[in-house]
């Protein structure tokens, strides 16, 4: 496996573990202006979230699917562009 893959596969994995870190901040309500770690994960994931959201709204506007549709989206680009970096 190449080195690019690796990289491609390990790259889009550290951005899977930020949307699941958004997702648990969610979940207790972590405000992005008190901490400089809780900004940084807003700050990485609402821009795809936030266009995930113009597309399909909340349903019944409290349930998100966003960070789900952005989740499987991140594991098809890594099946597509390094097959072999799932293994972490």
């Amino acid at each position: 496996m190449s080195i690019l893959v690796k990289i491609i596969g390990l790259t889009l994995f550290i951005y899977q573990m930020i949307v699941l870190a958004r997702v648990i901040l969610s979940w207790i309500q972590a405000s992005p202006y008190d901490n400089d770690l809780v900004r940084f994960v807003f700050t990485m994931t609402e821009p795809p979230l936030a266009k995930i959201r113009s597309l399909i709204p909340p349903l019944g506007g409290m349930l998100d699917f966003s960070p789900l549709i952005l989740l499987l989206g991140i594991h098809l680009l890594r099946q597509l562009f390094a097959p072999g970096s799932m293994m972490f």
